[in-house]
């Protein structure tokens, strides 16, 4: 068992995390980054990558994370490999323990644990993920632009997808296990008032239908929840809107958390509820949910961090004193 030390220790090693480990390293905190059982976050599982800022040509999501895995240990930042089991918040240094047993400690605390979209579940689903079937229609709507697509849900994430899609294809359908929606009133009305979009009610998908070869995704089978029905809409584009998982469970009696599992936060920042642990990217927002969005709180986080441990150190001078 091995005790790590730092001013700045991250839990993440997504766009958040990495963000938070660059401007921190260069702050003078030397951070580590526990790195957790998805290094990189959800960004090694994506491929093309055309709205990330600074890249006119599309890029691919586990070279920009590398690139900024790279960055980041360039400027001082220490990456371990570790799956943290248990944390200890109520005192700093703040103490986390891994699996293996090594023990890390930090004067401030950055999560960037991130979130992971609910899947179906279905075979189908996972042999044609980034092939016609993605979980995020503001990171790849763009590419079915003129095509058929479908949306999954019936939450305020599905109706914001499918009023989305309609900026690049004509012709949505949005499909719905019940008969009824449990989106905000307001999404629905503007939902109903688009004539681009088709509601299929009480639905569930049966599979996701290969076209073979290079194809991909050409239709969706479902299965009407009423009769057992089964029937096709032929799609070129798949989005499941079916809610996120914030990984939250470990700090759980630790943080406040909101309603859905989010880490709860000071408006406008990225302070917890327990002075000197900030949080960032995905685990913290539930609305934007992009890789550039998670980059920029996570420079937040650093910032917020730097300034809690320069007033922290001001006070001990002054008590000095």
């Amino acid at each position: 068992m091995t005790t790590h030390t730092t001013k700045m220790l991250i839990l993440g090693s997504g766009p958040a995390g990495l963000s938070a480990a660059i401007y921190g390293a260069r702050a003078g905190m030397a951070p580590i980054v526990v790195q957790g059982i998805q290094p990189g976050g959800q960004l090694t599982t994506t491929t093309d990558v055309e709205n990330y800022p600074g890249f006119a040509d599309v890029i691919q999501g586990p070279w920009l994370m590398e690139q900024m895995q790279a960055q980041a240990e360039h400027v001082g930042t220490r990456l371990m490999w570790d799956t943290i089991v248990e944390v200890d918040l109520t005192r700093r240094p703040f103490r986390l323990i891994g699996d293996g047993g090594d023990v890390y400690e930090g004067d401030v605390l950055v999560i960037a644990t991130g979130a992971q979209a609910k899947w179906l579940g279905l075979d189908s689903e996972d042999l044609l993920k980034g092939k016609g079937v993605s979980a995020c229609a503001t990171c790849d709507g763009f590419f079915y632009r003129g095509k058929r697509v479908a949306v999954i849900g019936g939450g305020n994430t599905a109706v914001e997808e499918a009023l989305y899609l309609t900026n690049h294809s004509p012709d949505v359908t949005l499909i719905h296990r019940r008969d009824s929606f449990r989106a905000e009133k307001i999404l629905q009305d503007r939902l109903f008032a688009h004539k681009g979009i088709k509601v299929l009610w009480n639905k569930e998908v049966d599979g996701f239908v290969d076209g073979g070869g290079t194809a991909g995704l050409v239709g969706i089978d479902l299965r009407d929840t009423v009769t057992g029905e089964i029937s096709r809409v032929d799609v070129e584009g798949g989005f499941v809107a079916i809610g996120h998982h914030p990984a939250t469970e470990l700090f759980r009696g630790h943080l406040a958390l909101d309603s859905d599992g989010y880490i709860a936060v000071e408006t406008g920042t990225t302070r917890t509820s327990v002075p000197g642990v900030f949080a960032c990217g995905d685990v913290m927002d539930k609305v934007y949910r992009q890789a550039v969005t998670a980059a920029g709180t996570g420079c937040m986080a650093a910032l917020d961090a730097e300034r809690f441990l320069a007033t922290a150190e001001f006070e001990v001078a002054e008590a000095a004193e």
